[in-house]
This record gives structure tokens, sequence and C-alpha cells, in this order.
């Protein structure tokens, strides 16, 4: 395969369509049809889980109802099969919680006409000092 010219615009939708599904409690576990059975892996936290019945657990383990998310900036590059890689900043709040700034980084893999999400780390931007 070749890099994909449209990876910015992949990119982009995707992040709309993904946080669109995530961010609505009645919809969060339908982010899992975004991943594969066995050959997608999720770092949530520095938390390692591989493949979407394991991922779906953990997004339904997640006890907030609410999410406030503002994105700062979405960053793509094309893969050399044809995929796409993506990093967002942002900031959320969940619940009443504070607000905290956080990174999320997708690697979407190219699978007939669609992709699939290979890889996804999300961290919060805490700092201890």
């Amino acid at each position: 395969m070749s890099l994909n010219p449209q990876y910015e615009d992949i990119g982009k939708g995707f992040v709309q369509q993904y946080y669109a599904i995530f961010d609505d409690p009645a919809n969060r576990a339908n982010v899992v049809n975004f991943y594969s059975a066995n050959d997608s892996f999720m770092t949530f936290e520095g938390h390692q889980i591989q493949g979407a019945p394991k991922i779906l657990e953990k997004v339904q383990s997640l006890s907030f109802q609410k999410i406030n998310r503002v994105i700062t900036t979405v960053d793509s590059q094309p893969t050399f099969d044809g995929g796409v890689l993506i990093n967002v900043l942002g900031r959320l709040q969940t619940d009443e919680d504070q607000p905290h700034a956080y990174i999320q980084t997708f690697v979407l893999k190219p699978v007939g006409g669609s992709f699939f999400v290979q890889h996804d780390i999300f961290r919060l931007s805490l700092h201890d000092v």
C-alpha cells in the first residue's frame, strides 16, 4: 500500500465521530465497534488492554456520566500501510471534577474500504510537582 493523501480529513473526521459516541453515556459502549476483536491495543492511563471485548470492559467500567471536552488540536500523519496516525491534545472535565489536559493517540489501520483502531493511548496530562 501507499500513503493515504486524505490522512488529515480522515484523522479529523475520525476524532469527531469517536468523541461524539464516547462522550454520550447512552452510546459510549458503541466505541467498541472501532476496535478489532483481537488486533487492537489500548493503553488507558498506563493500563494495557488487548482486543475489543477487553476494551469494552474498560469503557463500561468508567464511572463518569458527563464529559465536557475541548479539543485543542488534532495532528495526523499517514502511515506507510495506508493508515493514519492521529494525536489529539485537549482538555476534558468529567462530571463535576476539575478539568484536565489530556493527550490521546490513535493508529487507524486500513481494512477493506475502512479502518479500525489498531492502537489507542490515552493519558491525562497530570504533573506531580
